[in-house]
């Protein structure tokens, strides 16, 4: 313990120094990350509440070791993206803006032109807006591996299922 005195007041400030391990940050080497396979199924489910959930497994928010400037997340595949569920109108009314960089260049999507021409792409950008800016979160939007249908070529990674009606009720659209 370090005691400083301040100049002019008499304000005494301690410092805890400690040098012992017990007390300092662990951080998770590179070598000691293993990464796990998680299988979503997307039928009727509400992409805001899908995204939230794949971004926090896609960053390992969900593990104890988390730490915000490695790559330590789970791969994460989606399946049945066809018959994703925008809450309300969102579905035709909602916009999604991009400017090409030229003057006049703003161009206007919607969710139903996105979903038409490529259907996994709605869900891919989602997920991309909670992700951190930067390299690290191009990287870790790789391990998210968006499919039509309930077939998928990582099946021999034996993905973990999850149930999202199970962790809320309100993760499935009720038409």
């Amino acid at each position: 313990m370090i005691k400083k005195q301040a100049k002019y007041n008499k304000l005494t400030l301690y410092i805890f120094k400690s040098t012992n391990p017990a007390f300092m940050t662990k951080f998770v080497k590179n070598s000691e990350i293993q990464s796990q396979w998680y299988e979503i199924d997307a039928k009727n489910a509400v992409v805001g509440r899908l995204a939230a959930i794949i971004s926090k497994i896609i960053r390992g928010k969900d593990k104890n070791t988390y730490t915000p400037h490695m790559d330590h997340g789970d791969y994460v595949i989606v399946k049945n993206i066809e018959q994703i569920k925008f809450t309300g109108n969102k579905f035709k009314n909602k916009k999604y803006y991009r400017h090409t960089g030229y003057p006049g260049g703003i161009k206007i999507n919607t969710p139903e032109k996105l979903h038409n021409k490529k259907p996994g792409e709605t869900l891919k950008l989602a997920v991309k807006r909670m992700l951190p800016d930067g390299p690290l979160a191009k990287k870790q939007l790789t391990k998210l591996k968006i499919y039509s249908g309930s077939e998928h070529p990582h099946s021999s990674q034996n993905p973990k299922t999850i149930d999202l009606s199970k962790l809320n009720n309100k993760n499935l659209a009720r038409n």
